[in-house]
């Protein structure tokens, strides 16, 4: 079975009930691929939504691509439904909306509006001795010390002129909505921006069983580390969630993933709240995700330097440094360990192999007018470098990426397993898990392979006129357009790409940022000249990031032209 075009799951924005077109699509992909992963409620879900009439079924879908579970019915009304009342009480019959849901004082403040609050609660207004014009947040904290009992709209307003329902199944559609497209940061929306041709994806070939859980306990797992993470951000005390971290499949390096980063979120937490000993507990905890795992080692280490455990810390951090030289991906934690580990052994008296500095990058210095500063700091230095001989193209991060997501478009859009497994991939599933370049070496290397025969111009044209529009994660289209890809394959010698393009492959997650801001072209250069330079712009105070210095000295080592430009702005006289 291959996969089936986006424009041909979304149902055309002419059917006012477009969206019940697109819900039901959903729900028949999951019941036809997931069903060993549906349990009761969910098999329940399903019959009980067909049996609906279909107003019915377009109330609850209206209610479930909005935020939220409460739902003022006066705020339920949609043309293309008709009568509100007639299409709830199905919804209610069949349980799927409760008619009438006792609301804490905090959802009864987030459904009344102000003026309504004010009819609603005059009593304990004027017994509390608040002012009228109390605003409605200060109205809240004043209120919600004594008014802990939840209540019926109609006990807290008798004179309501209409009511408040709750949907019921929201957590059913979200694990529905979880399975069909295996993360939880895609929504309906998908559906209605491919329709409109906002957004448009590869077709990718995939059999029935690609998809993105092998068994309930990953989607029970997903959906806990989901919410725990919601808690975190409302601000739950990070004991009480650490107590709740859920069990995750260790064949599932995904998942794993997924918690470590969780747990560095965990530890990032009880270090600003001042918990050091939960903070390095949490730290240490963390250690399959390479980025997460990488990240809460340098964060431990440096608590640790803080905490003046400086023994401790150099201990940890010598075993980690000797690891870096051999581990691949590892440019960020060895240079933060380059700064670290001296300054632990000077405290402690150690003497370690000097961590030799850095060169200089290339740099000029430009005086630029005050008044060009507001075009941005980058745009006014390609304007004043800028020659009909010499174009100057602000790209940032999207041309040395660009150019390399569309030489390996294939490799990147491969049907493997796991990767692909709807209709509506910006990209593959595993881009950032540790086996994604071994698993397509050799289609990554067939296609670096084009840059060592020159017909890699050939390919990058092709991929750039057959695929233009296509989401990628790597292609940037506004910021791609055919002249400057002419320019850049006319410029930039392969050996170069090669070079950047496998620093890519090292660690895609980690460089696929950093780059510089500016791209210089001498198409006119004599032989043996550079016919390109790439420009890092720094405004007043402002410094290189971390990941701009590795690039910087990667460029260096590779003889790739590059330089950072300073600017200083200047009044006019």
């Amino acid at each position: 079975m291959t996969s089936t075009p986006a424009a041909a799951v979304t149902a055309s924005l002419d059917d006012p009930r477009y969206y019940l077109a697109n819900f039901r699509c959903v729900l028949g992909w999951v019941a036809e691929r997931h069903a060993d992963l549906l349990a009761a409620p969910e098999r329940a879900f399903l019959a009980g939504f067909a049996r609906l009439p279909e107003a019915a079924q377009a109330l609850l879908v209206r209610m479930v691509m909005r935020r939220g579970e409460h739902f003022r019915t006066a705020r339920l009304a949609y043309a293309e439904i008709g009568d509100t009342e007639a299409a709830l009480a199905p919804l209610v019959a069949a349980g799927f909306v409760e008619a009438a849901p006792e609301l804490d004082l905090a959802t009864l403040f987030a459904q009344l509006r102000l003026p309504e609050l004010r009819q609603a609660l005059a009593g304990e207004i004027a017994a509390a001795g608040l002012p009228r014009a109390t605003p409605k947040a200060a109205l809240l904290a004043a209120l919600a010390p004594a008014l802990v009992t939840p209540r019926r709209l109609a006990e807290w307003w008798p004179g309501a002129p209409d009511r408040v329902v709750r949907l019921t199944v929201m957590d059913t559609c979200d694990r529905l909505r979880l399975m069909f497209f295996g993360n939880l940061r895609q929504d309906w929306a998908e559906f209605v921006l491919a329709e409109l041709g906002v957004q448009r994806f590869e077709t990718v070939p995939f059999t029935a069983d690609s998809r993105a859980f092998r068994c309930r306990e990953e989607v029970d797992a997903y959906l806990a580390l989901h919410r725990l993470r919601e808690r975190l951000e409302a601000g739950e005390p990070v004991a009480a969630l650490r107590a709740e971290l859920p069990e995750v499949p260790a064949d599932n390096p995904w998942l794993m993933a997924r918690r470590d980063r969780l747990l560095l979120a965990l530890g990032r937490q009880a270090e600003r709240e001042g918990d050091v000993e939960p903070a390095l507990s949490l730290y240490a905890t963390a250690g399959w995700d390479k980025g997460a795992s990488a990240e809460a080692r340098i964060r431990r280490l440096r608590l640790l330097e803080r905490q003046g455990r400086h023994a401790e810390a150099f201990a940890l951090a010598s075993p980690l440094a000797a690891a870096g030289r051999e581990r691949a991906g590892a440019a960020a934690e060895a240079q933060a360990l380059g700064r670290l580990l001296p300054r632990l052994a000077r405290r402690l008296g150690e003497r370690v192999a000097p961590h030799p500095p850095e060169p200089a990058p290339n740099s000029l210095t430009l005086e630029l007018e005050a008044s060009r500063a507001s075009l941005g700091v980058e745009r006014a230095v390609a304007a004043h470098l800028h020659r009909d001989s010499a174009p100057v193209h602000y790209v940032e991060n999207a041309l040395i990426t660009g150019l390399f997501g569309l030489l390996c478009w294939e490799a990147l859009f491969a049907p493997l397993s796991g990767a692909f497994f709807h209709p509506f991939h910006a990209g593959p599933a595993d881009l950032y898990r540790e086996d994604f370049v071994a698993r397509r070496r050799e289609r990554f290397d067939a296609c670096l392979a084009r840059l060592d025969d020159g017909s890699h111009a050939a390919a990058i044209r092709a991929a750039w006129r057959a695929k233009h529009g296509l989401a990628s994660p790597f292609v940037h289209w506004e910021a791609l357009d055919e002249a400057l890809v002419e320019r850049a394959l006319a410029c930039l010698p392969a050996a170069h790409l090669r070079a950047c393009f496998e620093r890519l492959l090292g660690d895609l997650r980690a460089n696929r940022a950093g780059l510089p801001d500016l791209v210089q072209f001498y198409p006119e250069a004599a032989p043996g000249e550079p016919r390109y330079r790439l420009i890092e712009v720094k405004g007043p105070g402002d410094r290189l990031q971390d990941n701009q210095q590795r690039w910087l000295a990667f460029f260096r080592a590779r003889g790739i032209p590059a330089a950072v430009c300073h600017v200083r702005w200047r009044e006019a006289p």
